[in-house]
């Protein structure tokens, strides 16, 4: 089940938004522009339909519906997500659900609508009569419920398997800094070992001989990439590194680069599923040479596993990559009291006619994500 597109209204930085979406998405912007909150619109219908979450805690773990809805909503308060979707069959659904608050009382977060569409005929249309009778029903969605969503648990399904991983080194090198005991979502990696310790032996090894190939033309030193469980049965990773002793030097990710950890985790995420695939600035803590291959290398993983991946980024190493195609690339651009705006490259001109005059991407696009007054950064005191 692959995204096909993203409508937003009210949503965090934006107004009012409706993106298509291919097999793959880079997305670009201006510091505060809005990358995290447009990624976030798919772990929100992600964090509905997991199991344990729902919508009331979607809402709760965003502090609440006030700090969801765009600041420059006007008149129509509601906050809407639309998507579209195709499924292995080549049949579209689409999912839209729309929440308000409560203007007194309990001030709950209550649907506006639900509705759910198969080759564009309806199947599900909220509020519906048992709605109306007992408005209690709408503190809750039915694609988060197993008796109600049989006829489009696909969509369900599909938003549950969206995976999001930002991973920090230091919190794998450093577990004291957290709580790991914290039953929510494990976005910075905290539980990333435990993760990869779950996976069945046979695929987990497959997957670490990938990666150590990988790593090998990456950090030349290291080699005999594996898993281990130190006395506490506490789970660790494991490599060698060539050393001017003969046997060389093991040593644990404690004692990993922060680029080596951050590139076992992309690997690690590109090769885990199928599902879509949310990726937040993979750039950081990477050498230029290594970013600017993460494009192609990128693609050659997705396309095996058929999988789509959503990529934020403003790094122009990885923008420099000839592969990527304007239709490729969201940019984001604030509009004051407006919100942000969001477009495809491919829909302005002045990129299309820089492209076509032989500049990279990151040459088109990347110039109009600069502060128009960064300049003077040099002259602060």
């Amino acid at each position: 089940m692959h995204f096909t597109r993203l409508k937003l209204k009210n949503w965090r930085n934006f107004v009012a938004v409706d993106l298509p979406i291919g097999e793959r998405l880079f997305i670009t912007g201006p510091n505060a522009s809005g990358k995290s909150n447009l990624l976030d619109a798919f772990r929100f219908l992600r964090d509905i339909a997991k199991d344990g979450g729902g919508l009331q805690l979607a809402v709760r773990e965003r502090l609440g519906l006030t700090k969801i809805r765009c600041l420059a909503a006007r008149r129509y308060p509601d906050v809407e997500i639309e998507v579209e979707l195709k499924d292995d069959s080549d049949a579209t659904w689409r999912y839209a659900i729309g929440l308000r608050q409560e203007q007194r009382g309990a001030r709950r977060v209550m649907l506006a609508h639900e509705r759910v569409w198969h080759n564009d005929q309806p199947i599900l249309n909220r509020p519906d009569a048992a709605d109306k009778a007992d408005d209690q029903l709408l503190t809750q969605t039915q694609i988060e419920q197993i008796a109600s969503n049989k006829k489009f648990r696909a969509v369900a399904e599909a938003f549950n398997k969206t995976l999001y991983l930002h991973l920090v080194p230091q919190l794998l090198k450093y577990p004291g800094l957290a709580n790991r005991d914290v039953a929510t979502e494990d976005p910075f990696g905290l539980k990333f070992l435990e993760r990869v310790m779950e996976t069945p032996e046979k695929t987990r090894r497959a997957r670490l001989r990938k990666i150590e190939q990988a790593l090998k033309l990456a950090v030349p030193e290291l080699e005999q990439l594996t898993d281990t469980r130190d006395e506490r049965g506490h789970p660790h990773l494991e490599a060698l590194y060539r050393h001017w002793r003969p046997n060389g030097g093991r040593q644990r990710e404690d004692q990993f680069s922060d680029g080596t950890l951050r590139l076992i985790g992309l690997l690690w995420a590109l090769l885990e599923g199928d599902s879509l695939l949310l990726l937040e600035e993979p750039e950081l803590s990477l050498h230029s040479a290594i970013v600017a291959k993460l494009p192609a290398l990128m693609w050659r993983l997705q396309r095996a596993r058929q999988r789509q991946v959503i990529v934020t980024s403003h790094s122009s190493e990885l923008f420099s990559d000839r592969g990527i195609g304007p239709h490729e690339v969201a940019l984001l651009e604030p509009n004051g009291s407006e919100g942000t705006t969001v477009s495809l490259a491919s829909s302005k001109e002045d990129v299309r006619l820089l492209l076509e005059g032989g500049m990279t991407m990151a040459e088109a696009v990347l110039p109009l994500t600069a502060p128009t007054t960064v300049d003077q950064l040099v002259l602060f005191k």
